[in-house]
């Protein structure tokens, strides 16, 4: 199982960090949009960066990648199909793929999530799953380049995932979406209980996460589209019959953008 150390970043980022079983003085970085906390972490617990893995080009999960580079030249695993908006990049993985630092002991197969941007991958090992903005703890990313097929598509296959295994989102989103999820199901008590689990960790300032897939299950909306109280939900907003789980999927994703 990973030893993951969370660094906060922007407003509301999460920076992973992986100790690598090999070398506990090592760490890979996930998504790191801001240098400055990846190396203040680095300098506060010992450690020194052994590698990147990039989940999807946005700036806010890349900027950092250059001045990383310029003190740790490490390799950078990034997804081939946004190669051309990411820079620094040594390697280049998609669906089927494995991302692996062997030095570190680390390795991780590469899931094609595609929806919030065209080329969005997740990296799954170690007992958990490392998922960009593809997939939020009781939410999912906004559909910036992708369709409500290919998210679906996507959310499918991370909801295939071992119920055990760790969910690490890059954005600390989890009461909001708990908010809307309320409202789509109000009558799903585990949304509830863990509403208010969230909102005690959240006034201690600990992270929400990670999740796990089997809580994903119990409280996302969007993993929920064959639930028959999701359907209704979804139907009512749209105020007609919806054809299909992408279409509901379509209608909360837009419901949930004006939430």
């Amino acid at each position: 199982m990973l030893d993951v150390l969370p660094v906060r970043a922007f407003r509301d980022n999460y920076i992973w960090l992986l100790r690598a079983p090999a070398d506990a003085s090592q760490v890979v970085a996930v998504d790191p949009g801001d240098a400055a906390p990846v190396l203040a972490a680095l300098d506060d617990h010992g450690l020194r960066l052994g590698g990147i893995l990039i989940t999807h080009h946005h700036w806010d999960h890349t900027n950092g990648i250059e001045a990383l580079l310029a003190k740790f030249p490490v390799p950078v695993i990034a997804p081939a199909d946004e190669q051309q908006r990411i820079t620094g990049y040594t390697e280049l993985v998609r669906q089927g793929d494995t991302a692996a630092f062997p030095a570190l002991g680390l390795k991780f197969d590469v899931l094609d999530v595609r929806g919030h941007t065209a080329g969005h991958v997740a990296y799954v090992g170690h007992g958990a799953v490392l998922c960009g903005d593809a997939l939020f703890s009781a939410g999912c990313g906004r559909l910036f380049e992708g369709t409500p097929a290919q998210m679906r598509a996507s959310l499918e296959a991370l909801a295939a995932l071992p119920g055990d295994t760790r969910v690490y989102c890059t954005h600390e989103y989890t009461q909001s979406n708990l908010a809307f999820a309320a409202v789509v199901e109000p009558d799903n008590e585990a949304i509830a209980s863990h509403a208010e689990h969230v909102a005690a960790l959240r006034r201690a300032d600990k992270p929400s996460l990670p999740s796990t897939i089997a809580l994903e299950r119990q409280i996302n909306p969007f993993l929920r589209c064959n639930e028959p109280a999701v359907r209704r939900a979804a139907e009512s907003q749209a105020n007609t019959a919806l054809a299909d789980t992408t279409a509901v999927l379509a209608e909360i994703r837009r419901w949930k953008d004006h939430f």
